[in-house]
């Protein structure tokens, strides 16, 4: 029998959970499940829970499970078994390996069984220059050789040459060979791992005993790196499936509904990402709640099996991992983490933390356990008797383990019961910044470990549950009333996207540091020109968090380590932030960027503060502003991927912008002269702007000062001259240009410029923000939720892709969707000035 505060407590998760079910008619393209930061960020790629592994968002499988047993009878809710492969030859993501291999020109007949390699090395694969290689090899435009591997193996007849699998990924253009004979011939890279059937003329060509797999790779551009290996699938065991009836994406929690048997079962995924409470939104920590109700008025006894890979500790499924458990003050919990723990190890884009410790951990009670095993044998032995096997409390063990609980619901009614688990991580170190180690804000007081976070974050669930629910409903509602029904479900579809792709940690001196990366993009860590992007959510929710992501540009120029008139790029690639590492500089989009949003945040502040610590900062990048700014010369902006462009409109329109931004900081500060003068400037050049880039050939305004006939691009840099309400440009040039951009539309939405058909969704927001008709940008908003909704390429929102089509160009996971709140923030501002 349950105490009465037990029954209203589960009232209320019932009420928030079942309630929460409104039909969502957006598919999304991958379900966020827990997301906290670029390496804590598991998601789901199909529209059933049960269709794929769960992924980290770059697409690699950390698994969760879940397995509901009614009356005895199993159903799987959640996760499919990751594919497991039997090595013949296997690739260095599995396990190491030794291979011959060369960087200079090999006589002929290298590829064969019979060739006498003297002269090669012998090294560990795989190889390149990513982490995960483990002989350097790097790219290089002028060397065609590239590299020339032979591996030597045996092979015992058992395995049937139509199961094998070639397993490759390379970067870039490869040949294989087996024994001779050509397997694949293919050009540019795959930077996942790919299973190619063995061909026919491959099955002929492997023979019993020795045999040898030759490689060939060229890398002229980027990134290098090559790994090969032959597999086949091992067999699983599969369970019956729930039937999933509903699912749906809110700002902070993602729910699914399940039939089982005569059973509903409701489970909700919830990271409490609240930006009005830091300490709350810095807190790796994730809730996973399951309800139970009988769907024929009779009893049913029902448990639900958990269970955490270990691969969402490691950057590769091979490494090897320790195991710890033990208890708290009202919690159950175990640990997984890698055996070697290299901390701060590894930088780069596709890659996944491998140190510090993933946690599962269940409220206590009579029967509350968290276990580790082999996923099979705890499935099974739920399976047939509703519980889990003691294990010991700490081990090392090989990688395929996995971290599991059973809660037990007792016998439902049609009341119900519910049940919740917590999921954490504790990264130990998250950053370096300029060689020092720097912890996540929620560890800075480094008593505060993963068990006493876990614990307030126990006491806290209830009122979390129901903040983060009212928050969700109240973002729905105003986003709606700002921009229509199409633009509340995309701004719910990127909240937590663009907060899991940052990083709160503690500066140096105690402040609020947010720290981006730039997911599947090139791996930069703090990039000015993401930073701009995304702040618009976060100028809106915690105007500290936008001052966090502007703060360490600041420091790298302060410190003298920055030594160049405008601001750097970015400081690192992510995890190591010590100093640029981007290739080229992007001077006025950077200074423009920078001086733009601490005007906005100063706007936010309602006082001048922030921008009085930077002033002598910010008067030396208007002075290059004023200097170079307005005529750009041929340079990159934050369309990089796009190319080179000299004199580009949009880019002036941006340094334009930030001249004026800097007069208005000025009178803030109380200089008027100071203020009058970059005012007036800034309007002076917007008419000269205007000259210089009106076509001929319509009312609209060109890509560049050269004025292409034809040629256009979007100028979504100006929607700050109305937020911020500098009134720099005349009303005439956005009412010219959005009468021209609604004609110039595909399917998908509005393209970038004139050069391509390919567009940033986040830049047609801004765009259609400059709107002042509701209709406009309406107009321009429904076609991104198309793509969303349609677009066949299943991963976290990709902010870059193709109007015509709906496919992902490139980019996924990136926290630049945080710009689709910009309506949002204009909105705000408009309040603020009545």
């Amino acid at each position: 029998m349950r105490s009465p505060s037990s029954v209203g407590l589960l009232a209320t998760a019932f009420a928030l959970s079942f309630t929460m079910g409104v039909a969502q008619e957006l598919r999304p393209p991958a379900y966020p499940l827990i997301t906290h930061d670029p390496y804590f960020s598991i998601w789901s790629t199909t529209d059933k829970l049960t269709d794929s592994p769960t992924r980290h968002w770059t697409g690699k499988p950390q698994s969760l499970e879940g397995i509901v047993r009614v009356d005895g009878n199993v159903y799987q809710f959640l996760g499919a078994v990751p594919t497991v492969y039997n090595a013949l030859l296997p690739t260095g993501e599995a396990k190491p390996y030794t291979a011959q291999y060369t960087l200079t020109a090999p006589g002929a007949g290298w590829e064969k069984l019979d060739y006498a390699a003297s002269g090669w090395k012998t090294g560990p694969g795989p190889f390149g220059d990513t982490p995960e290689s483990r002989t350097p090899w790097l790219s290089s435009r002028t060397d065609k050789n590239g590299i020339h591997i032979r591996r030597e193996f045996t092979y015992d007849g058992n395995v049937d040459p139509a199961k094998l699998l070639l397993a490759i990924s390379h970067d870039d253009d490869v040949e294989v060979y087996l024994n001779g004979t050509l397997l694949l011939n293919k050009t540019c890279c795959a930077g996942e791992y790919l299973y190619l059937p063995l061909s026919e003329a491959g099955q002929k060509a492997l023979r019993k005993g020795r045999n040898v797999l030759a490689v060939h790779c060229v890398s002229p551009v980027g990134a290098s790196f090559i790994d090969v290996g032959l597999v086949s699938p091992a067999a699983t065991a599969t369970l019956p499936v729930a039937t999933q009836t509903e699912a749906h994406v809110a700002a902070t929690q993602t729910d699914y509904t399940f039939t089982a048997g005569p059973v509903d079962l409701h489970v909700n995924f919830l990271s409490p990402l609240l930006l009005d409470e830091l300490e709350i939104a810095a807190r790796p920590v994730s809730y996973v709640t399951f309800e139970a109700r009988s769907r024929d008025n009779k009893p049913h006894s029902v448990q639900v099996y958990f269970g955490e890979s270990a691969t969402v500790a490691t950057n590769t499924p091979g490494q090897d991992v320790v195991t710890k458990a033990g208890q708290g003050s009202g919690l159950t919990f175990a640990a997984v983490g890698t055996k070697a723990q290299p901390v701060l190890g590894k930088k780069g884009d596709n890659v996944r933390i491998d140190w510090g410790y993933a946690y599962l951990a269940v409220p206590q009670g009579a029967d509350s356990r968290v276990v580790t095993g082999m996923p099979g044998a705890l499935k099974q032995a739920f399976a047939a008797k509703g519980q889990l096997p003691v294990t010991k409390g700490a081990a090392d063990v090989a990688s395929n383990v996995t971290l599991a609980t059973v809660l037990n619901l007792g016998n439902v009614s049609k009341a119900g019961a519910a049940k919740h688990l917590l999921l954490g991580y504790d990264d130990v170190y998250s950053v370096q910044y300029f060689g020092q180690n720097l912890r996540g804000w929620w560890h800075r007081d480094p008593n505060m470990t993963m068990e006493n976070t876990l614990q307030a974050a126990e006491t806290d669930y209830t009122r979390l549950r129901q903040k983060s629910s009212d928050f969700d409903k109240q973002l729905y509602a105003d986003a709606r009333k700002a921009g229509g029904k199409e633009y509340a479900d995309l701004c719910q579809l990127a909240y937590r996207q663009a907060i899991a792709a940052h990083k709160i940690v503690a500066g140096p001196k105690g402040d609020v540091f947010f720290l981006s990366k730039e997911n599947f993009s090139n791996g930069s860590i703090g990039t000015v020109d993401v930073t701009y992007p995304s702040a618009p959510m976060f100028l809106l929710y915690n105007n500290e968090l936008a001052k966090g992501l502007l703060r360490f540009i600041f420091d790298y120029s302060e410190s003298g380590r920055w030594k160049k008139d405008f601001p750097a790029h970015d400081i690192g690639t992510y995890p190591l932030a010590n100093g640029q590492t981007y290739g080229e500089d992007m001077p006025v989009e950077e200074a423009g960027n920078m001086i733009i949003l601490t005007a906005a945040s100063v706007k936010m502040d309602g006082n001048a503060n922030f921008a009085r610590e930077h002033w002598p900062t910010l008067t030396k990048w208007v002075g290059f502003l004023k200097r170079d700014g307005f005529d750009p010369g041929n340079q990159l902006c934050t369309d990089d991927f796009a190319g080179h462009l000299a004199r580009n409109a949009n880019l002036s329109a941006k340094a334009i912008v930030g001249i004026a931004c800097y007069g208005q900081m000025a009178a803030q500060l109380g200089d008027q002269k100071t203020a009058d003068e970059h005012l007036t400037l800034a309007r002076d050049l917007a008419k000269r702007w205007m000259t210089m880039d009106k076509l001929d050939d319509g009312p609209h305004y060109a890509l560049t000062f050269d004025k292409t006939p034809g040629s256009w691009s979007q100028k979504y840099n100006i929607v700050w001259d109305k937020l911020l309400g500098l009134d720099v440009f005349p009303k005439e040039v956005i009412r010219d240009e959005l009468a021209f951009y609604l004609k110039k539309q595909q399917p998908y939405g509005l393209p970038l410029d004139s050069r391509k058909t390919y567009t940033k969704s986040d830049w047609i927001i801004w765009t259609a923000t400059m709107a002042d008709s509701d209709r406009d940008f309406r107009a321009l908003v429904e076609p991104i939720w198309k793509y969303a909704n349609e677009t066949p390429t299943r991963v976290p929102l990709s902010d870059w892709h193709e109007t015509t089509d709906a496919k992902q160009v490139g980019f996924q996971a990136r926290s630049v969707v945080g710009g689709y709140f910009i309506k949002l923030l204009d909105e705000r501002l408009k309040q603020t000035k009545k």
